[in-house]
């Protein structure tokens, strides 16, 4: 009885905090990526907004175009969000047998080995899809392209780096937590101010990662930033979302155009 309860108050949580996202479908030929907007209150076509696109963490890749609201989505349907950043969000959700990056997986039990990311970025189908999103997005609504962001936790945050490696002169800030990257894309990334975050007990992504992107992309860019978790393990999204400073940090750039 105690579990069915818990079960029954997680889908009526699960509906109440992605009511106000609608469901939305890309399809590029064969292929299909569910995602969900929000638009701004009062959304006019005659105004611009910022975009700022938000990857999640594997365990919510799927069809059901629900579960990527797990983890963030109702900081940007806070009253606070909405009033101070009126912004188009977009939680796409990338395939089950698939990744938002392009890195090799192994099951090796030292951490660090557990992550191998290509040093030259092949093309890549789930990352082709998001950017050929963004140019769908781009061409349904009015986005300021001075001010488009990105976000990532886990896998999402894996494919944060990566994305903003491959379109290096799209996005005007970015964040990432408890992901990585290969350092040698640090002076592509360098045109992008990024806050990266990562608990240093993590035992599933390593703190390592985060720690070597963020020593390398500092060289060429000031703005980069590193938050610290001590004694948190993977789920150190929870304390990013509580950081008081991070959409104030981020919505503070514009990319020149």
């Amino acid at each position: 009885m105690k579990f069915s309860f818990v079960l029954g108050l997680f889908l009526f949580g699960s509906v109440i905090y992605g009511q106000e996202y609608e469901k939305k479908m890309f399809i590029n030929q064969t292929d299909t990526l569910p995602y969900r907007l929000l638009l701004p209150e009062n959304y006019s076509p005659k105004k611009s907004y910022p975009l700022l696109i938000f990857l999640h963490g594997v365990g919510e890749r799927g069809t059901d175009n629900e579960k990527q609201l797990i983890h963030g989505s109702t900081l940007f349907t806070s009253d606070d969000f909405r009033k101070n950043y009126p912004a188009i969000v977009v939680f796409p959700q990338c395939p089950t047998n698939s990744y938002w990056a392009s890195v090799h997986r192994s099951s090796a039990k030292k951490l660090k080995k557990r992550f191998n990311f290509n040093k030259i970025l092949k093309e890549f189908r789930t990352q082709k899809l998001l950017a050929l999103l963004l140019n769908d997005l781009e061409e349904s609504y009015a986005i300021d392209s001075s001010s488009r962001y990105l976000g990532g936790l886990s896998m999402g945050g894996m494919g944060t780096f990566e994305l903003v490696a491959r379109m290096p002169d799209y996005f005007a800030a970015a964040f990432a937590i408890c992901g990585g990257g290969n350092p040698s894309w640090s002076k592509t990334l360098s045109k992008t101010p990024f806050w990266i975050f990562h608990g240093n007990k993590d035992n599933v992504v390593s703190y390592h990662f985060s720690k070597q992107m963020y020593h390398k992309m500092k060289r060429y860019n000031k703005a980069t930033k590193f938050t610290s978790y001590e004694g948190v393990n993977h789920e150190s999204w929870n304390n990013a979302f509580q950081e008081i400073q991070l959409f104030p940090w981020i919505f503070s750039f514009k990319r020149s155009m």
